[in-house]
């Protein structure tokens, strides 16, 4: 069906009831909100010891954990080895999955491994291409935490390396397989808001944990830390437990604010309306407070072009994300179009319709005669550009995900496991993962090189 079809059913069952049961129930007027439930049913499955999947940890730091904690919940899965460059943080693995996992500071000693059927990887950005790459050719399925690459040119060898392998590939944003993702794509797809013109995106925070400076424990040291190799190809410098600890803050190990958050965005928006990404950028930035040695913006403003396909009318993204708000922090990810707006979160959307005044008021008539003021009147009212639908469509609903629901992290790992069972296919494979990551790249390129970049969303290449 096509979009002006799909948003004239959108807006034919609006105005009816809501006894008529339809995918998207809304609420009619603009006097209340309505609130909806999404639902997501869960089947638990036993597994023999010999039908689960063995997986491993390779970057035992704070995603890695979380990621970690996610996978496990989803039934038939053991976790049996961790890797890590601090050995405090192999310690801490023991502490969290017990004494008996493998643990090493070399990943190729997992690979190596052939009880270990897939791996996370969760290093710094740095690493994620070698590590994935390598691991696909060993024959491991992949989960590797966003971005997928440091650099553009990096996306295709894992990209080439999946299809080699056959192995299932799956980029970890996950808020991809969330409720509310889900929700917001049929929502779209079912004309919602018309015609997408803009994406205003936002990130504020105001604390010095949220602006990466992490704390770094009291026995880093050249022997509790593997500081050489955790270098790899980056520029050979002495030991500094700030670039180990706080990598996030060095464009020489990760991707600043764009590869941390915007990341995540592009890949909600790619998935929503069914994009390839962007075509051009334009950033603005600096660091303004957080003055401890980082060499990337604290705060970052960025503008997008997106053209026009077959999903979506041409239109423009704003990107802000500003890590000393003194307003104290919040987020916000917005999608606005010609009829509606609609507000996107892990687990919950909420579309916004309002009337569009078509009809002059009082402001723009204020020079004319009385006399002339009501011809005027009469000439619009005998156009009738305000029709009774347009009004009736009106109104904010929300939909929540339950208090019981599992989460989109848990969501997206019950997708790649699943894919791996079944042979089938993961929300955010690699090449879905390097148009996300490329899109957020082209902010770091506009803002190192001052000036617009132009990038091809569907060859994924800098132009």
């Amino acid at each position: 069906m096509d979009k002006k079809n799909s948003r004239r059913s959108f807006i034919k069952r609006a105005s009816l009831t809501s006894a008529a049961i339809s995918t998207t129930p809304f609420l009619l007027a603009s006097s209340k909100n309505e609130q909806l439930l999404l639902k997501r049913t869960y089947v638990h499955q036993e597994f023999s010891v010999n039908d689960q999947l063995n997986i491993a940890l390779i970057g035992t730091g704070i995603q890695g954990i979380y990621d970690t904690q996610s996978a496990l919940q989803v039934d038939g899965v053991k976790l049996v080895a961790a890797c890590d460059l601090y050995t405090g943080r192999l310690e801490r693995a023991k502490e969290l999955w017990g004494e008996d996992i493998f643990v090493t500071r070399d990943y190729r000693e997992i690979l190596n491994r052939t009880d270990i059927d897939a791996v996370i990887i969760a290093t710094p950005d740095h690493w994620h291409q070698t590590i994935a790459v390598a691991s696909l050719k060993a024959g491991k399925h992949v989960y590797c935490e966003k971005p997928m690459v440091q650099n553009f040119k990096e996306g295709q060898e894992i990209i080439n390396a999946q299809k080699d392998s056959g192995k299932i590939c799956q980029i970890g944003s996950q808020g991809m397989s969330s409720l509310g993702n889900e929700k917001a794509k049929q929502l779209y797809e079912d004309g919602a808001i018309g015609d997408i013109v803009m994406l205003d995106m936002y990130n504020d925070r105001y604390s010095a944990e949220g602006a990466w400076q992490y704390p770094i424990p009291t026995d880093a040291n050249p022997n509790t830390v593997d500081f050489d190799t955790f270098l790899g190809n980056a520029p050979k410098v002495p030991f500094e437990p700030n670039r180990f600890f706080r990598w996030r803050n060095y464009q020489e190990y990760g991707t600043g604010v764009a590869g941390d958050l915007f990341v995540h965005a592009f890949s909600t928006l790619n998935y929503v309306i069914s994009s390839h990404g962007p075509n051009r950028a334009l950033a603005t930035g600096g660091l303004r407070y957080w003055k401890d040695g980082r060499n990337v913006p604290d705060v970052s403003i960025t503008l997008y072009d997106y053209p026009k396909t077959e999903t979506h009318a041409p239109f423009n993204a704003a990107f802000r994300i500003n890590f000393i708000a003194g307003s104290g922090g919040g987020g916000g990810f917005k999608l606005i179009g010609t009829e509606g707006e609609m507000e996107i979160g892990q687990n919950s959307v909420t579309v916004n319709r309002s009337k569009l005044d078509m009809v002059p008021g009082g402001y723009s008539m204020n020079s004319f005669t009385e006399e002339m003021q009501q011809k005027i009147k009469k000439e619009y009212a005998a156009k009738n550009l305000e029709s009774r639908t347009s009004s009736l469509s009106t109104g904010t609903t929300t939909w929540q995900a339950p208090r019981d629901y599992k989460g989109g992290h848990y969501d997206h790992f019950n997708n790649f496991f699943t894919a791996i069972r079944n042979n089938g296919t993961v929300v955010q494979g690699p090449k879905f993962g390097l148009r996300a990551a490329g899109a957020a790249l082209l902010a770091n390129e506009s803002f190192n090189k001052k000036q617009p970049v132009n990038w091809n969303p569907t060859e994924m290449k800098l132009m």
